[in-house]
């Protein structure tokens, strides 16, 4: 499974992390110099959740921005009348 939000589309990006060294010109040294370049990974602050995807309930990867803006939907649970609605789906059915 990627590391991919399934609302946004957020995924990892790439980056470099620079080391400086010495000292600042106006402190009285010769300047910063740039020491080691490293690669480095941007990940998005994914969740696993359970959201309801065509009416199923689907465990998957969502960004915080998604679940905080409303985009995902997650199923009710039992104590929220979760048993309640789907008996009356039931009775709806016969």
């Amino acid at each position: 499974m990627p590391y991919v939000c399934e609302f946004t589309g957020k995924k990892s990006s790439y980056g470099k992390q620079r080391a400086w060294r010495g000292q600042a010109i106006k402190k009285g040294g010769f300047g910063l110099k740039p020491t080691g370049i490293t690669r480095r990974k941007f990940r998005p602050n994914l969740q696993k959740v359970l959201a309801l995807v065509d009416g199923v309930p689907v465990r998957l990867y969502a960004s915080t921005k998604a679940i905080k803006s409303g985009l995902v939907v997650k199923p009710l649970r039992r104590r929220d009348g979760y048993t309640r609605q789907q008996n009356l789906l039931g009775n709806k059915a016969e």
